[in-house]
């Protein structure tokens, strides 16, 4: 790195910093400065990721780097969410969960649970006719929170950065034993994203990521039962790591290994339900949230505007998913690259894509170095807009604006990317073996 491409670094990984601490400082009210940030410090991030790749950086400015980042996750850990309320139902099911009941039984205005109303709770909670979407492990965390802090944020936070630590610790261990260098670790440590959807607005993705990353790197240990109870871990989080079991399978030679890496996380996944099934239905709120909610999801909006149809938007999407990983699952690409792209055709034709969702992309990223993750991570701060109209107006709606510059460029990228013969490293492939 010369020394003024070293000095431009270090100022615009200052300036990221500085921006983004000022959360802290601002007089604006709190969505608008949330929402300049994030995109101002997401743009930044691009920049950051150019270096990244052009310029080595010594791995004691990595370290001190990731201290800092960790240091300004830390900082927010007792400041209220801004760009979403999700946390007072976590809050909320731990609160309930801690005092015997089932969190699946009733719904927050429910009158059995009137004795456990406060001035925060359930009011600050979204959707109180509802029953809770949350999957047991979720649960059992919002409970070890809520026993910490109470309605207090900084029992939650504080879980999320331990987790965030070894989502860290997972990208490490990856770029040791897949000999990355160590300095792509920063695509996921400096991402603005993850520090707004987890430091500052505790979405419980952050959970899950470090799940999915240790399950991924005990696979390619050949560690495959833990590495598949982790995956079904993860699935209690976000079931997002279904897109991954076939590749599992399709990966192993006989048929025992393919049944035991395909049947492991179902298990660990179902039998966390056994101290909650007998009383009631679990998934009689997450069916309706999957059944009827949509947001920023580009292909899904554009067949939502032509049909009219939810329902059937849904449907054709998930068909367009299930005909897209076909061919990926039975190519040639090595293990870690199927996983990102499977993660990302699940982006592209899924009807709801939060930006935390995009976090289990930005996991991958310093393994596979793909640009179009770098480039979804941060043109996903856009969906900011429809949060500040939502919290000033009261108007929630996907802005075809935004996701034009969010999924065309990317799906430039993806494409590119994904028809393109990548060398990645041999080690993948005999630590499966």
């Amino acid at each position: 790195m010369t020394a003024e491409n070293k000095i431009s670094f270090f100022i615009s990984s200052a300036a990221l910093f500085v921006f983004i601490a000022s959360l802290h400082f601002l007089s604006l009210t709190a969505i608008i400065s949330y929402t300049v940030i994030f995109i101002t410090s997401s743009a930044i991030y691009l920049f950051l990721s150019w270096y990244i790749f052009k310029n080595e950086i010594p791995d004691k400015n990595v370290y001190l780097l990731i201290f800092f980042a960790l240091l300004l996750r830390l900082s927010f850990i007792s400041t209220t969410p801004i760009g979403s309320d999700d946390i007072y139902r976590y809050m909320w099911d731990g609160k309930i969960q801690s005092n015997g009941i089932n969190p699946y039984l009733y719904t927050p205005t429910d009158e059995h649970l009137n004795a456990f109303h406060s001035d925060l709770l359930p009011d600050a909670l979204n959707f109180k006719e509802m029953k809770t979407i949350y999957f047991p492990l979720s649960q059992w965390l919002f409970y070890t929170g809520y026993k910490l802090s109470g309605e207090s944020v900084w029992g939650y936070k504080f879980l999320l950065f331990l987790f965030e630590m070894l989502t860290l610790a997972a990208i490490f261990l990856f770029t040791k034993k897949l000999k990355i260098d160590l300095k792509y670790s920063l695509l996921y440590a400096l991402c603005p994203l993850s520090i707004f959807q987890f430091g500052i607005d505790a979405h419980l993705d952050g959970f899950g990521l470090p799940l999915l990353l240790f399950s991924l790197y005990f696979y390619i240990d050949n560690k495959k039962i833990l590495s598949a109870t982790l995956l079904g871990l993860s699935l209690s989080i976000k079931p997002v790591g279904l897109v991954i079991i076939p590749i599992f399978f399709l990966n192993e030679k006989n048929i025992l290994d393919k049944i035991k890496i395909a049947a492991i996380p179902f298990i660990a996944f179902f039998i966390q339900f056994i101290p909650y099934i007998t009383a009631t239905n679990p998934f009689e709120a997450f069916f309706i949230f999957t059944k009827n909610w949509y947001f920023n999801g580009f292909v899904f909006n554009i067949f939502n505007a032509l049909i009219n149809n939810n329902q059937t938007s849904r449907l054709i999407c998930s068909i367009l998913l299930v005909i897209s990983l076909i061919p990926l699952y039975f190519s040639k690409k090595e293990l870690i690259e199927k996983i990102y792209f499977a993660l990302m055709l699940l982006m592209i034709f899924s009807p709801v894509v939060h930006p935390w969702y995009i976090a289990w992309i930005a996991i991958l990223l310093p393994i596979t170095k793909m640009r179009s993750g770098i480039y979804f991570i941060a043109a996903g701060s856009l969906t900011a807009f429809t949060i500040l109209n939502y919290q000033l107006y009261g108007i929630w709606k996907d802005y075809w604006l935004v996701l034009i510059i969010e999924y065309v460029p990317l799906l430039f990228l993806f494409f590119s990317e994904i028809t393109k013969n990548y060398s990645f490293k041999k080690i993948l492939t005999s630590s499966t073996k």
